[in-house]
């Protein structure tokens, strides 16, 4: 847009104002803003940039006024900041103005009025340098007000250019980029291409707002199943949660607040209508359709499917559960390259662990027999004695050391001497283990100090020692990788590194509260920087509270491995 010259019709700024705001779908008010401020810098450039020059544009009328502005000051006026200073042109002290202007006061201003000038070729550049900075200022700022909200919506665009990779789609108020990762693989894409994808990030840049778009987000899916099934998109059934491998496969949970619908079936349709109308958008993704349900252990074993599961133990203290499947059942709970587990493992936001029944029944022969060894030799008894402690439940000599009496003297064969008896046999033993880890924890000159720390024991003494840890000043100054071990980059080569505590299995939130337990002690901290323990959930259910324990074991009843897939072109194709 040019700026001819301020001496031009009135009725032309207005008119191209709103043109321009037509045409950028912004505020006529911010284009005549930007064109007042054109030509207030041409103005400078004519008058000086000292000057104090300001340009209105009537918005109704279209008449321009061209001012000069002078202010006064206070006599001992001082700068506010160190680079400016005392400006003649747009200022007069108290003093002085009071010289010709009797009324004179601090703040009042003189203003005189400019004739008209044409703008030269300089200027003209300038003001539409301005004009067109402002235009595409606001346009950005309506792109984020406009685009914002919408994260989580489903858009159509075209396809206005491909660049490594990466898709700009023209959104029609504004432009959108699919980065490769984010469209489905082997998918391609040619300018003028119609295309529908799923904002899932909006950004505000220096450059513009950055529209981020998807189609391999699991909340794409979720938003196509919601177009297809009225259920989905009326609230009746709830999508839970989607994980998918875009292009390969997908698992969606689904839950329905109304009993008399199948959640699953709606979401499948007659005979797949509805689920092949999301894998043909998909580009033949195929999809298992699952029932949610908030019993963790039940959703584990729906979420691998078509697998059958036998049973599942969970630690939630690590986030971790372990599945036990049969065993021709293994290629297939496992999947394709990990398929399978890995989606069902982001679905339920557990970490799975796949053994098999004969894995699973020969860890526990092992874990028997280790066990039945342990409390032959601690507590000088025969096998048929340590193998009922094993069978009972007792797996350490801790665990029968410190039990209640009476639960050891219930047991088949025991009586209150026997219990009594064998206890005070455990405590006897612990006590040797005890002194032998003390006098071990001396000879490598591990301070008694060290021992104080909260978590450290015996065993992790002496380990801390064997490690070259003597001191409460040692342990604080370790790191987590040097407790817990890892792995650090030599000569381009990835190095393992040995943790002087590796051998007990701490996590990092352990090693972490252990390191900053011995800062307490050594006196480098205070202890209220010790993170502070979360409040225990109270559940309503004891079946939850019960869930909790690690370890804690579900037998499940095996479930048709079919959810959700109707028709044959449906069925996960599932290698070993």
């Amino acid at each position: 847009m040019a700026v001819t010259g301020i001496s031009a019709n009135r009725l032309e700024l207005l008119s191209i104002a709103d043109a321009v705001a037509r045409e950028k779908n912004i505020d006529k008010e911010i284009v005549i803003e930007a064109i007042e401020e054109a030509i207030q810098k041409g103005a400078k450039s004519r008058y000086g940039a000292h000057h104090d020059i300001r340009a209105k544009i009537d918005h109704k009328t279209g008449e321009l006024s061209l001012t000069r502005h002078v202010t006064i000051v206070p006599d001992d006026w001082q700068p506010e900041d160190e680079l400016e200073e005392f400006n003649d042109s747009a200022m007069v002290r108290l003093n002085d103005a009071s010289k010709r202007d009797p009324e004179a006061e601090v703040g009042k201003e003189y203003i005189e009025v400019l004739p008209p000038f044409e703008f030269g070729r300089v200027q003209t550049q300038m003001a539409r340098q301005v004009v067109t900075g402002k235009v595409r200022e606001a346009e950005r700022a309506n792109q984020y007000e406009e685009f914002k909200d919408r994260v989580g919506e489903i858009v159509n665009g075209t396809v206005k250019r491909v660049e490594y990779g990466n898709t700009i789609v023209d959104l029609g108020r504004g432009e959108g980029i699919m980065r490769r990762d984010q469209s489905i693989p082997r998918e391609v894409f040619n300018v003028g291409d119609r295309v529908r994808t799923y904002i899932y990030d909006v950004r505000p840049e220096a450059k513009g707002p950055q529209v981020m778009l998807s189609r391999a987000h699991p909340g794409f899916m979720a938003k196509l199943f919601a177009q297809e099934v009225p259920e989905v998109y009326d609230g009746v059934i709830e999508i839970r949660a989607a994980a998918r491998d875009a292009g390969s496969r997908a698992k969606m949970a689904v839950l329905s607040n109304d009993s008399s619908i199948d959640p699953v079936g709606a979401c499948v349709g007659m005979r797949g209508s509805r689920v092949q109308a999301v894998v043909a958008e998909l580009q033949g993704e195929k999809i298992d359709i699952i029932q949610w349900n908030d019993d963790e252990p039940t959703f584990i074993v729906n979420a691998l499917a078509p697998a059958e599961v036998a049973k599942v133990v969970m630690d939630e203290d690590a986030d971790r559960v372990e599945v036990v499947v049969p065993d021709e059942q293994l290629s297939l709970a496992i999947g394709r390259r990990g398929q399978n587990v890995r989606l069902a493992s982001q679905l339920t936001g557990w970490q799975i662990d796949i053994i098999t029944e004969s894995q699973d029944s020969e860890r526990r022969q092992k874990e028997f027999a280790e066990r039945t060894a342990l409390f032959q030799e601690a507590l000088d008894v025969d096998e048929t004695i340590a193998q009922l402690l094993v069978t009972e439940g007792f797996a350490t000599i801790e665990d029968l050391a410190f039990v209640e009496s009476y639960e050891v003297a219930e047991i088949e064969g025991f009586d209150e001497d026997t219990a009594e008896e064998l206890q005070t046999r455990a405590r006897e033993f612990l006590d040797r283990k005890a002194a032998e880890l003390d006098a071990k924890r001396v000879a490598l000159g591990v301070e008694d100090a060290v021992l104080d720390v909260p978590g450290v024991t015996g065993a992790i003494a002496v380990a801390l020692g064997e490690g070259g840890v003597k001191t409460v000043e040692d342990l604080a100054d370790l790191a987590t990788d040097e407790i817990r071990g890892g792995y650090e980059i030599k000569n381009g080569e990835r190095v393992k590194l040995t943790g002087v505590l590796e051998s007990f299995n701490l996590s990092q939130q352990d090693a972490e509260l252990l390191i900053l337990q011995a800062r307490v002690a050594a006196g480098w901290i205070d202890a209220s920087e010790l993170p502070q323990p979360e409040p225990e959930p109270e559940y309503e259910e004891e079946i939850f509270a019960e869930a909790g324990e690690e370890g804690a074991e579900y037998e499940v009843e095996a479930v048709d491995g079919d959810a959700g897939a109707l028709d044959e072109d449906l069925e996960p194709t599932q290698d070993a």
